[in-house]
């Protein structure tokens, strides 16, 4: 038995007859379906040894060493930002407080494992937001391509307080789905607090029209920060010292790692205006392309990551630093989204600027650590890319009328526009 009229998708097109609905396909159930326990296995195994391979390294979790030699300067009387590679907001510092107990080895074995774990965690919602079991065929895929993902291997060597973001940005999109935009807000606000990565999502908020939501996202890391910053030594060294260098790219040692377009254009030689100049019109495109995501409603969590993912690659684009593991904030949200028919991912051209990223894989010429950012510019300028021109190829259709029941109306419709009433 068909579903209902009322409950169909008010601005997807109906199934035509025959034909399978947005999130029914052959493809998406096979995806669904739950996968032997050897396999589910294997997965889970694949991506511990890919957390442990850390441990081959001397040097481990060196972000995270920055966040613990700010807390040690903080409890030493010092202010946090006299290191200036503490780019963190004042929060951090105390929230590394409890790190300052544990001895040093501990921590080199500690780090990764927990960095890994996290990681490991953000697939569950990233699932969940689609209705996909944690035992499916697809749960398996996402742990073993997450093992083999470069930027997988990057978070966890470091360390790096990017995987407070990895782990939120799906909470907080799987709340917002379940209409709980309060609690993830709540969220969203609290990621920022330790490191601000997320800020681009509040923007989710505005497109939502969320205002109460957004007051809390807000609200909560800029009462965090105030607090904190009152609490530590000369917390204006944060404006007057990190800001800067922060903005200016950081400094050579950090920036051949920067996959942001004014970093890389500028080391192929264009004039820092140029770059820059083509970054913001870059960024300012991708972000109208969220804007066109969202207003194209569709299945609401494909819309949410959709839409989520844009405002993000808009940063990573166009703002620096823009560093490998930035990826698995929203990839892992993405390639869940495979399950639903309409998903921008069903291009192969989503998948094609991913394969560079897999380990194991050669790429002469731009293999080393210095030069792997002309991958990830690929990367992130790719997955922009594919998502933006699905959301315009639907725009594009918005003059088309499609036939819902009885009435026609835009596929595309703008705000606050609905169906005629039957």
């Amino acid at each position: 038995m068909s579903a209902p009229a009322a409950a169909q998708d008010p601005v997807a097109p109906p199934p035509e007859a025959g034909a399978v609905t947005a999130s029914g396909d052959d493809f998406s159930r096979w995806l669904r379906a739950r996968t032997s326990r050897p396999v589910s296995v294997a997965a889970a195994l694949l991506l511990a040894l890919s957390t442990v391979r850390a441990y081959a390294k001397e040097a481990i979790g060196i972000d995270n060493d920055v966040v613990v030699r700010a807390a040690r300067t903080l409890l030493d009387g010092g202010s946090p930002y006299a290191d200036r590679r503490f780019l963190y907001l004042p929060g951090a510092a105390f929230a590394a407080l409890p790190e300052t107990l544990l001895g040093e080895r501990l921590l080199f074995y500690a780090v990764p494992a927990v960095t890994g774990l996290f990681v490991a965690l953000s697939l569950m919602p990233a699932l969940a937001l689609f209705d996909v079991r944690a035992d499916s065929r697809l749960a398996a895929a996402l742990a073993a391509g997450t093992a083999l993902f470069l930027p997988f291997h990057s978070i966890v060597s470091l360390g790096n307080w990017t995987v407070v973001s990895v782990a939120a940005f799906p909470l907080a999109l799987l709340l917002a789905r379940r209409g709980r935009w309060e609690a993830a807000a709540g969220v969203v606000g609290a990621s920022i607090a330790l490191k601000p990565m997320l800020v681009p999502v509040l923007l989710l908020f505005v497109l939502a029209r969320k205002w109460r939501a957004l007051i809390w996202a807000v609200t909560l890391p800029a009462s965090v920060s105030l607090v904190a910053a009152v609490a530590m030594p000369r917390p204006e060294l944060f404006f007057t010292r990190t800001l800067p260098f922060l903005l200016h790219g950081q400094d050579a040692y950090a920036r051949p790692f920067d996959a942001s377009w004014p970093a890389v254009l500028e080391r192929v030689g264009m004039p820092h205006p140029v770059a820059l100049g083509l970054a913001v019109v870059v960024a300012l495109v991708v972000l109208w392309c969220a804007a066109v995501r969202w207003r194209c409603g569709g299945a609401e969590g494909l819309r949410l990551v959709e839409t989520a993912s844009l405002l993000m690659l808009a940063a990573f684009l166009g703002s620096r630093p823009s560093f490998l593991n930035y990826a698995l904030v929203v990839v892992p949200s993405l390639a869940a989204s495979v399950v639903v028919r309409t998903a921008a991912v069903r291009s192969v051209w989503f998948w094609m600027v991913l394969v560079p990223q897999l380990g194991g894989v050669p790429w002469p010429g731009v293999e080393s650590a210095r030069r792997h950012a002309f991958k990830d510019i690929v990367m992130y300028t790719g997955m922009a890319a594919v998502l933006g021109l699905s959301a315009c190829r639907v725009w594009s259709r918005r003059r088309g009328l499609i036939t819902v029941g009885d009435g026609d109306y835009s596929l595309c419709s703008a705000p606050g526009r609905q169906p005629p009433a039957k």
